[in-house]
């Protein structure tokens, strides 16, 4: 049974920052590339950032220079520290995992490359 859980969530001043945690279970964490998408309302889930088996990672043009994803396998946890927050952050933001997916920074994540999906976390970007 493979479980994601998000947690960290909530409301922070445009300019802060915020860390997201997934804490994962049912799975050998270092088998699979751990990624972050988001959904705000009336728009389509995007993905937001990726870390592969080995540490390369992937992040949206949108996101580039103000979050940071990392994992630690050994406690089953993947993270995204996002700073600089802006109003265009706030979304529902999902962790995901990916077999076989390798996250370069030049190729966009898509949905169908992620089978194990968490319930969500809202982050609300406001002042």
């Amino acid at each position: 049974q493979v479980q994601l859980v998000e947690s960290g969530g909530g409301l922070v001043q445009p300019g802060g920052s915020l860390r997201l945690s997934c804490a994962i279970s049912g799975v050998t964490l270092d088998q699979y590339a751990a990624g972050w998408f988001r959904q705000a309302p009336g728009k389509e889930r995007e993905g937001v950032s990726c870390v592969s088996r080995d540490g390369s990672t992937h992040y949206a043009s949108s996101v580039k220079g103000r979050f940071t994803i990392s994992r630690d396998d050994a406690k089953k946890t993947a993270y995204l520290e996002m700073t600089k927050l802006k109003s265009e952050d706030t979304a529902v933001y999902y962790c995901a995992l990916a077999e076989m997916l390798f996250c370069e920074d030049a190729s966009p994540m898509s949905r169908g490359d992620f089978g194990f999906w968490g319930q969500g976390t809202q982050v609300t970007v406001s002042s």
